[in-house]
């Protein structure tokens, strides 16, 4: 009797964890529902249409890429950069993602040998 009664502690005890789990993941999920439902929020105020169906195919291709350029334009917005052309058309997205893009290449190094 003694087995069957830790047992039945046993599986308490881990169902008691796997609902605390549960719980965490599900908050987790929520939180990052909401940051990503404000961050679409900004991008509709940040880019026109076409704007935001351009990042959209960004996305779809290198979705790191599009997720560093949301960032950046979500940072420019705050800090008051981007205040006289909002929504950004199009053109000057293109602009700035040239810009993006430089910046971005990598560097090439020669060795010269001696």
């Amino acid at each position: 009797m003694s087995n069957d009664r830790d047992l039945e502690e046993i599986r308490k005890r881990k169902m008691a964890q796997m609902q605390q789990q549960a719980a965490q993941q599900q908050m987790s999920e929520h939180q990052h529902q909401t940051i990503e439902q404000q961050k679409y929020l900004i991008m509709r105020k940040i880019l026109d249409q076409e704007g935001r169906q351009r990042l959209e195919n960004i996305k779809m291709v290198k979705p790191q890429f599009a997720e560093q350029i949301t960032m950046q334009l979500i940072q420019l917005y705050r800090s008051g950069q981007l205040r006289g052309s909002i929504p950004l058309p199009d053109t000057a997205f293109k602009k700035l993602l040239e810009q993006i893009a430089q910046t971005e290449k990598k560097k090439d190094y020669k060795i010269k040998n001696l």
